[in-house]
C-alpha cells in the first residue's frame, strides 16, 4: 500500500517562503504514516516564449497535475504580491480545471502560508486569496488554532489563517522561533487530518 503524502507546493523568489515550506515539511514528516512531497512552480513572464528549463537548477522540482491529483492533503505557499498570491502560483492553479471537473481534491485538507517584507504587507489577504481556489476545489481548509501558543507570543509572522513570515527590507529568509513553531504546527495538523481523511476514504471504498 502506498504511503499517503501531503503536497507542499510553493513559489519563492528570495527564499523566505521556501523556508516556511521546509518547516511545514518537517511538521508533516513528524507524523507517522504520512510523507511530505515538496514541489515548486516556475516563474512566468509577460512574453509568450517559454524560457524556464524543465528542471530547476536547485531546490524542489516543478509540480505536475499528477502531484496534486494524488495528494492526501495540500499546503500552498506564496510570497505576497500587493496583498495577493504571486502570479506563478496563480498561473499553476488556473491550470487545474481538469482536477476540478473530476472532483479530485474534494474533501482533502489544505493549508496556506505566506511571507511579506513588512509586518502589515497583506499577509492575511494573500492567505485568503489562496484559500479561494481551494474552496472551489472542495478542499477542507486547515488553519492554526490558538492552542499553538506561539500565536499569542509572536511579534512578527503567524496568523490563525496560516503560517507567515516577516522578512523585512532585506528579504531575510531566516524565520524566528515563533514563526518556525507555527509553520511546524500547521504541518503536523495538516498531516494528521490528511491521514485521518485518507484512511476514511480508503475504508469506505
Amino acid at each position: 500500500m502506498t504511503t499517503p503524502y501531503v503536497l507542499v507546493l510553493y513559489y519563492s523568489r528570495q527564499g523566505a517562503t521556501r523556508a516556511l515550506a521546509d518547516c511545514m515539511v518537517a511538521g508533516i514528516e513528524s507524523v507517522a504514516g504520512v510523507d511530505a512531497r515538496l514541489r515548486t512552480v516556475p516563474s512566468v513572464s509577460t512574453t509568450c516564449e517559454a524560457t524556464e528549463a524543465e528542471i530547476p537548477p536547485e531546490g524542489a522540482v516543478y509540480a505536475t497535475l499528477e502531484d496534486v491529483r494524488h495528494c492526501a492533503g495540500l499546503a500552498l505557499g506564496s510570497p505576497t504580491r500587493f496583498g495577493n498570491m504571486a502570479a506563478p502560483l496563480k498561473y499553476f492553479l488556473d491550470g487545474t480545471s481538469e482536477l476540478w471537473m473530476t472532483g479530485a481534491l474534494v474533501d482533502k485538507p489544505a493549508g496556506v502560508f505566506t511571507s511579506t517584507a513588512s509586518l502589515h504587507g497583506g499577509q492575511e489577504t494573500t492567505l485568503t486569496s489562496m484559500m479561494t481556489p481551494l474552496l472551489h476545489h472542495g478542499m477542507v481548509l486547515v488553519g492554526v488554532p490558538y492552542s499553538v501558543t506561539s500565536l499569542f507570543d509572536t511579534t512578527r509572522g503567524g496568523t490563525p489563517y496560516g503560517a507567515t513570515h516577516v522578512s523585512g527590507d532585506s528579504d531575510e529568509a531566516t524565520l524566528d522561533t515563533h514563526e518556525k513553531a507555527i509553520a511546524h504546527a500547521q504541518g503536523v495538523r495538516l498531516a494528521r487530518l490528511a491521514l485521518a481523511l485518507h484512511t476514511g476514504r480508503t475504508e469506505a471504498s
